[in-house]
């Protein structure tokens, strides 16, 4: 890349950025078109020139060189997109927040115990699938780990209209045949909001530094099981401080001479 592209395509990058920020779309878009452009020249350069270099760096000129034809061609109504080029297999996850509209990455399911809230299921999901679509293969998972089948399902409203035979399916705002034990089941769904808050802040769900599918695969159930480790030591730190506290409630004595002497 020229030298001077090396300095102006990252401020064209950063100004697309704050462009939309702004929602001035239409500076956003100009700048957008001047650096497609600039990219464009790069990547017909390199694809002239490719011929003259290393094989190693030939065969990662032709890894990367599709991607960046993909980029530049792709349409904002395409299905599919390239959002990364170090990371092919991200995709765009809406999220439906006024502060966060959009996210990017893998989505990730969450299964938790109703009354403790143990982590006992989390896998990755290439390709943003929809909600009810994974349930079934969430269900095994926690089957396999936990060594028994759960009888009820506790979702929210993105798995509505979901069965699954043998297994009873609790939805958030269900009403028809819902018992009060079971009204006091579904209020508990909203327990893992907490869990997979705590798990982004202080488990790093929220960035994922391994590569590939692979990588996605193995950070989620890393970080379900670093959930249950954090757990355990909450409860232990507890454990020991009763113990503490009950240990320095007794009369002790003071002095040797207070001992009895056998």
């Amino acid at each position: 890349m020229p030298y001077g592209y090396n300095r102006e395509a990252p401020r064209l990058a950063i100004q697309v950025g704050r462009y939309a920020h702004a929602k001035q779309f239409k500076r956003m878009r100009k700048s957008l078109k001047t650096l497609c452009t600039r990219v464009g020249r790069v990547y017909r350069d390199v694809e002239r020139q490719i011929g003259g270099l290393p094989e190693t760096q030939q065969a990662q000129g032709k890894n990367l060189l599709p991607r960046v034809q993909r980029i530049l061609t792709q349409k904002p109504k395409d299905k599919n997109k390239l959002y990364a080029l170090h990371a092919p297999e991200v995709s765009c996850i809406s999220k439906g927040k006024a502060r966060t509209p959009y996210e990017f990455g893998c989505k990730v399911t969450v299964a938790v115990t109703a009354k403790e809230g143990w982590v006992v299921g989390m896998r990755a999901l290439q390709g943003n699938p929809w909600d009810g679509h994974t349930l079934a293969e969430t269900l095994e998972q926690v089957s396999i780990l936990a060594n028994q089948t759960p009888k009820i399902a506790v979702v929210d409203k993105g798995y509505r209209g979901v069965e699954i035979a043998g297994i009873q399916i609790l939805r958030s705002g269900q009403r028809r045949g819902i018992t009060k034990s079971l009204r006091a089941l579904i209020h508990r769904r909203s327990a893992i909001e907490p869990i997979i808050g705590h798990m982004k802040s202080d488990g790093r769900l929220q960035r994922n530094p391994l590569k590939g599918e692979l990588g996605d695969a193995l950070h989620a159930v890393l970080c379900g099981a670093g959930q249950n480790i954090r757990w355990l030591l909450k409860q232990l730190r507890l454990f020991c401080a009763r113990n503490l506290r009950w240990l320095f409630s007794l009369d002790w004595p003071q002095t040797l001479d207070q001992f009895a002497v056998a």
